[in-house]
């Protein structure tokens, strides 16, 4: 049996929410699960079982303390994330777009091997990412350059883009 811990650290863009589990086989000891923000679209919500544990998120922290004063391009977290097979293959090929890049949803399908028409799946599954900033969906622009859809809000997915250097 697992047990589930949480706490929540500050950021630039308001408190951020880490969920993870315990591993004796994880750098740093955690499984990072989930990192949702107030206010997100399918934001977790602490459970009743959940156990309040700062210490054990203390390398994730510091990681994302690096990432926004500038010092971090790359996480090095062990994730967990459950999600449909699909949607494991559309987060893996957002693993792969660098900090300071950006990409579109219908370039992510192709890059999957998913045909034109599922560029609308493709954006159902990043709107799914529990694991906001470490797991990049901010970098997913319409075909445009447009900044659309992110379950963080467009200003905090503009914030992290003009952070990271891809937007002017």
């Amino acid at each position: 049996m697992t047990s589930t811990v949480h706490t929540t650290v500050d950021s630039p863009i308001g408190p951020l929410l880490l969920v993870g589990e315990r591993s004796a086989t994880a750098p740093g000891g955690l499984l990072l699960h989930s990192l949702s923000m107030t206010g997100q679209k399918r934001a977790a919500t602490v459970g009743p079982d959940w156990t309040e544990d700062p210490a054990a998120f203390a390398a994730v922290a510091e990681q994302l303390a690096q990432y926004f004063a500038g010092e971090r391009e790359e996480f090095e977290i062990e994730l967990r994330a459950t999600g449909t097979e699909f949607q494991q293959r559309v987060w893996a090929a957002v693993d792969t777009v660098p900090y300071g890049a950006t990409t579109s949803y219908g370039k992510l399908a192709e890059q999957i091997g998913a045909p034109r028409a599922a560029v609308r799946a493709v954006g159902m599954a990043i709107g799914a990412n529990p694991l906001l900033i470490v797991r990049p969906c901010h970098r997913i622009v319409g075909s445009t350059g447009a900044l659309t859809g992110y379950a963080g809000g467009l200003e905090r997915k503009e914030y992290l883009l003009t952070r990271e250097g891809a937007l002017g």
